[in-house]
């Protein structure tokens, strides 16, 4: 048996995974504050901006893509059914690990299920998150059963799907607009170049975005890592659609603070219009210079850059509006701690390496995957059908059922059958 080989990536997961597990275990045993700089004055830091809100809006793409090829039927998008939802998934789980870590007191979250709150937006946000990663883990949960082998739990799966599929666009649809409304609330703490009753849409329109671009990325670090082709003809068109979302996005976040009179502050020397740039250059500029022309789209590399810098811009939103933007209004300063960004990696990290095992011991990407009754169905379609005894084969013996032959080929010598035969 052969040992394994020690590489750096091998190295670096482990060390990842290791440290992540180290702070986790401080911020439980010493408290919160313990393991992160975060303060009453700033309650909310990396873990919020980056593990939570980033997590979900990069999961969006799940619901998108399994939109468009089980609602509206677009099968051309099929072979990228299965990784996207993994990502999602994926994206969803770390997140839940992410709260759990993040919340104050863990223990409580159940607290959701039992006392019901209607009028809070976090309570729309609990269930909508619960409900869509159970809905998540049951669209995945077929690549298990292909894998073992479990035909009738398949079809099961495949009777139920557009179900699936529906409820996921659904709640998706709630929690991630509704992650928006949770910072409405805060108009006279949050700065105005990210504060603005628009939140929700720009929430939904972003992750949108951002969820086309995660699975590009993900098709093209698969083709890196994985040895997986791409499919450019694919990733050309989602692109198109990412570049079209993102001149939307542009368009709503400029009218909006034009029509708020906030637009001349990202024009003023400050820490907050900086990031406000930096912000726009990478989740719009970036990408539409990129992607604009519709030769640059046949281009690998501008596809996984382009995609690549939406993906990078849409961490920045997010961690501007969980973390920038109340920095005018808080009394204490905040920069995250080593334990901070070792736990932010390691879900990162972990996150790729579940993926990795997926792909080695399943067919994710098991191409044009249809569901086991329409196979069923081709097959009952192609067989031939029984009819009256019209065929003559062998030595005269008519045979029920079988095709039509052709007439008799005349070979040379006034033979009528072909050489060999006995009749």
């Amino acid at each position: 048996m052969t040992r394994p080989r020690v590489t750096f990536w091998r190295l670096f997961i482990v060390a990842s995974l290791a440290l992540g597990a180290y702070s986790i275990f401080v911020r439980f045993h010493e408290g919160i504050g313990g393991a992160t700089n975060l303060s009453d004055g700033t309650p909310w830091g990396l873990w919020v901006g980056l593990d939570i809100l980033t997590g979900v809006a990069l999961a969006a793409g799940g619901f998108m893509i399994t939109a468009v090829v089980y609602v509206f039927g677009l099968e051309r998008y099929r072979p990228i059914v299965r990784p996207a939802l993994l990502t999602a998934f994926l994206g969803y789980l770390f997140f839940v690990i992410g709260l759990l870590v993040e919340l104050g007191r863990p223990w409580n979250i159940w607290h959701a299920i039992i006392y019901w709150n209607p009028n809070s937006a976090l309570f729309e946000v609990a269930w909508c998150v619960m409900l869509y990663t159970i809905v998540l883990a049951l669209e995945v949960s077929n690549l298990i059963f292909e894998r073992f082998g479990w035909v009738r739990l398949s079809r099961v799966f495949h009777a139920v799907v557009l179900f699936l599929v529906i409820a996921g666009v659904m709640l998706s649809t709630l929690h991630q607009s509704s992650l928006g409304t949770l910072f409405v609330i805060a108009p006279g703490k949050m700065h105005a170049l990210w504060y603005s009753p628009a939140l929700p849409l720009i929430f939904y329109v972003s992750c949108m975005c951002a969820g086309l671009a995660m699975v590009m990325v993900e098709a093209f670090l698969s083709q890196r890592f994985l040895k997986h082709p791409v499919r450019v003809d694919l990733m050309a068109r989602l692109a198109r659609v990412l570049m079209i979302g993102l001149m939307l996005l542009t368009l709503l976040r400029f009218s909006d603070l034009w029509l708020r009179s906030a637009l001349p502050l990202a024009f003023q020397p400050t820490e907050e219009a900086l990031a406000f740039w930096v912000e726009v250059a990478l989740f719009q500029v970036i990408p539409i210079v990129v992607l604009w022309p519709e030769r640059r789209r046949a281009s690998p590399r501008r596809l996984f850059v382009g995609a690549f810098s939406a993906v990078a811009g849409l961490v920045t939103h997010r961690m501007n509006v969980a973390t920038t933007s109340f920095v005018s209004s808080s009394p204490t300063d905040y920069f995250p701690t080593w334990m901070e960004f070792s736990v932010s990696i390691a879900l990162v990290v972990a996150g790729v390496v579940v993926f990795w095992g997926f792909a080695k011991w399943t067919p994710l990407f098991a191409e044009g995957e249809h569901p086991p009754h329409a196979a069923h169905r081709a097959e009952h379609v192609t067989r031939a059908r029984p009819g009256p005894p019209t065929a003559i084969s062998g030595c005269g013996r008519a045979r029920r059922g079988a095709r039509r032959l052709p007439a008799p080929r005349r070979w040379p010598g006034g033979r009528s059958t072909a050489p060999g035969t006995r009749c």
